[in-house]
């Protein structure tokens, strides 16, 4: 299991370059770099936080929550900088004038994983047969809302359907974010199995991630970030998103995968 603390640790090379992304202080006046972020890739940028700020003077204000919270409240114009979102979400609110021509820059994607407690048995989930198998012999389950926004959960849900095994799954499902605690519940012991972003599985402290989706039940998020229309400071925005476009190994560390020309 990669830790939060090493997450942030690989962040350190990245940040080397910050000055040739025109990042350093400057005379202008110090402000606030609001981001709006899904949770998938929201530890990736509390890793950068205090190192953007030190760096350039700035304050990067990260807020964080599900999916369809998130794009509520920008559809109705509340304020921001910057955001990192799934790719729909992004072309979904380009298509309403909430962001700058030509700011979008391609980050990572990341893949559903089956997450457990540290220190517990692994279970198979190489393979479709084996990660069915694995479902159901589960005490317990828990994994994203299908309702709530996102995409994780509705596509796990159909997944259920796939295998054949949605009726003996589901009453044993919990539904519950992993912003919301549904990782730390796997970690803590409270549910055996967890499906989640691999993303939302490796920093949370006891959860450990026994493997990946196999190929064909697989599904993956891209992730996209963008200038708001209405940013006061577009060019620090900006600097913010190709610094971390270009955080490959703390990208990596935290179990996305770098999209080729991600820059």
């Amino acid at each position: 299991m990669t830790s939060r603390s090493g997450i942030c640790a690989r962040v350190v090379a990245g940040l080397a370059s910050i000055a040739l992304l025109g990042l350093a202080a400057s005379p202008a006046p110090a402000s606030d770099v609001r981001v709006y972020t899904s949770g998938a890739p929201a530890d990736i940028q509390k890793g950068l936080a205090q190192r953007f700020n030190e760096a350039t003077g700035h304050r990067l204000v990260i807020t964080s929550g599900t999916l369809g919270a998130i794009q509520d409240r920008l559809l109705a114009s509340e304020a921001t900088d910057a955001v990192v979102l799934p790719v729909p979400t992004v072309d979904r609110l380009d298509k309403a004038g909430k962001l700058r021509a030509g700011s979008r820059i391609g980050l990572a994607r990341v893949g559903i994983g089956v997450a457990v407690r540290q220190g517990a048995a692994v279970p198979d989930v190489s393979t479709v047969e084996a990660l069915r198998k694995t479902l159901l012999a589960a005490r317990s389950i828990v994994h994203p809302d299908p309702k709530g926004g996102g995409f994780t959960g509705a596509h796990i849900d159909r997944v259920f359907e796939r295998l054949g095994i949605a009726d003996a799954v589901r009453p044993k499902v919990t539904l519950m974010f992993a912003i919301s605690g549904g990782t730390a519940a796997v970690a803590k012991g409270d549910i055996e199995i967890g499906l989640f972003n691999v993303s939302e599985i490796l920093p949370v402290s006891g959860a450990a991630l026994a493997g990946a989706f196999p190929v064909e039940p697989q599904n993956y998020i891209t992730f996209a970030g963008a200038v708001s229309a209405d940013s006061p400071a577009p060019d620090v925005a900006t600097a913010y998103l190709r610094l971390l476009a270009g955080a490959r190994d703390a990208w990596a560390a935290g179990g996305f995968e770098v999209l080729a020309g991600a820059r």
